[in-house]
């Protein structure tokens, strides 16, 4: 049974003598090979796709209208800061009732906030019902947070098939981040100032409607939560922080990128340039979730996932160094462009790794609402580093907007040691609240495992790290069963 158990992981991941193909999209290929799982993956890219059409849509079509680029900034303003209010609970929702129950009703709301909006502008409402609708599309469904959590249920036991799926998830991120805006402008301009956000409310439903359809790969509902707010759980505080941080670095680049190309007379560039940024990082997930590390993903523990998130970030901080470098030195926008190229590449890492960690870390049955707290985090970051962007652009000059993103990387790489080191400290195993401390050994557990020897799970035993308080059972296994690092029940020791 051992020996079954041996094959059966080694063929899951693709170890030499299964007989794949070791290419570099060997692992994307044994992704896909699973049942349903392209079919939601299709639906979710479509739905995922006007995530980076709004926004400007938005912008151009209020601009156009009332000659106020003030008041568009200040209306998407406003749903950003609605969204991070109401997302957290609308994930929370899908968690307790299931993806398609709310998914579907939460996607028609927030439409009709977007067309909504487009009556406002097209009949001349007054602007507080600009404010108004736009906020109303703050119950969008964080599609991106779905499709990672079914990822995580289709994957349980094998770490290095989630880590494939989760750097797939940062690629198509950021794909649809490079070409919705790129979308909506060319539907505003070709067609109408109105066509960018309704092509992007029927592309929305079509998505969510598709992914939503795809029921055998959905994660069960909780229709109870009995662990706490993800907000609250062991390393999630640090974690999220440096989202925060993350998310102004976001929000600054872009400012400094459209503010530096106007100054040299390109600003209809700005977006390309930017593009290529979100292509870098592209790029750079594709590669890294073909990658595969020296020590068993399995093995892997959270102080080391922290360590490595620390790393990431630590990278990211450098190589953001070049864009103000590029336009400080030469103040070319081509060598910018060449720049962000390569900054964008520790993009994808480090959000991978920073998205495995909160899948890691949050509690039993929330991962939707943790991953959407992210997301949210991600999105506070930008609204304030646009706004700390802004006003060094407008006192300093363009070139020293680039100083922000170099800033606030630096400020999420303190963050990110110090959960690293806090992690190391508490020595909280394999995965923090990601199975059940079910295990069986000589003595069964009798609590939700917390960790890789659970404190109120199953036994104090020979498990992958330290448990974290008194066990109360005596399994031997029962800590690798806790932290969900294999497919099926260990059977009793005979």
């Amino acid at each position: 049974m051992r020996e079954s158990r041996r094959s059966r992981c080694w063929t899951a991941r693709g170890a030499p003598g299964d007989g794949s193909p070791m290419s570099p999209f060997a692992p994307y290929r044994r992704l896909f090979a699973l049942p349903g799982t392209r079919a939601f993956t299709l639906g979710n890219l479509v739905a995922r796709l006007p995530m980076g059409m709004f926004s400007v849509s938005a912008v151009i079509m209020i601009a156009g209208a009332r000659g106020s680029y003030a008041l568009a900034g200040a209306v998407t303003a406003t749903g950003l800061a609605a969204t991070a209010v109401v997302a957290p609970w609308t994930a929370r929702l899908v968690d307790r009732y299931g993806q398609a129950r709310v998914a579907v009703p939460a996607t028609a709301f927030a439409l009709l906030g977007g067309t909504g909006l487009v009556a406002c502008v097209r009949f001349g409402a007054p602007d507080w019902a600009l404010f108004a609708a736009y906020a109303a599309t703050a119950t969008t469904p964080n599609t991106g947070g779905m499709s990672r959590a079914r990822w995580a249920h289709l994957l349980r036991g094998d770490a290095a098939a989630l880590h494939t799926a989760n750097s797939f998830e940062q690629a198509v991120d950021e794909l649809c981040f490079m070409l919705g805006p790129v979308l909506a402008a060319f539907l505003c301009g070709a067609l109408s100032p109105e066509a960018g956000m309704l092509v992007g409310c029927a592309l929305l439903m079509t998505g969510v409607l598709l992914f939503t359809a795809q029921r055998s790969t959905q994660p069960p509902p909780r229709q109870a939560a009995v662990s706490g707010s993800p907000v609250l759980a062991p390393g999630m505080p640090p974690l999220l922080l440096s989202f925060l941080a993350t998310g102004a670095v976001f929000g600054a680049m872009e400012v400094a990128t459209i503010a530096f190309a106007d100054e040299r007379g390109h600003k209809s560039a700005a977006g390309v340039v930017l593009a290529l940024q979100a292509a870098g990082s592209c790029v750079a997930g594709l590669v890294f979730g073909a990658m595969r590390r020296g020590a068993p993903f399995d093995a892997d523990t959270d102080a080391r996932a922290a360590r490595r998130y620390a790393v990431c970030v630590g990278a990211m901080a450098v190589l953001l160094t070049l864009p103000l470098l590029a336009v400080r030195i030469t103040g070319s926008l081509t060598v910018l462009a060449g720049a962000l190229l390569l900054a964008g590449m520790a993009t994808a890492p480090t959000m991978v790794t920073g998205m495995t960690l909160v899948q890691r870390r949050t509690p039993e049955g929330r991962l939707n609402e943790g991953m959407t707290l992210a997301v949210t985090g991600l999105l506070g970051g930008i609204a304030g580093g646009s706004a700390a962007g802004g006003w060094m652009v407008e006192h300093l000059s363009p070139a020293a907007g680039y100083a922000v993103p170099v800033a606030a990387a630096t400020t999420a790489l303190a963050v990110a040691t110090l959960g690293a080191r806090q992690a190391a400290r508490t020595g909280t195993g394999a995965t923090a609240g990601t199975g059940a401390g079910t295990g069986t050994g000589t003595g069964p557990g009798t609590g939700p495992g917390m960790g890789a020897a659970a404190s109120t799970g199953a036994g104090a035993g020979t498990g992958t790290g330290p448990g974290t308080g008194p066990g109360t059972g005596a399994a031997a296994s029962a800590a690798v069963e806790a932290a969900g690092l294999r497919e099926r029940p260990v059977e009793p020791v005979r």
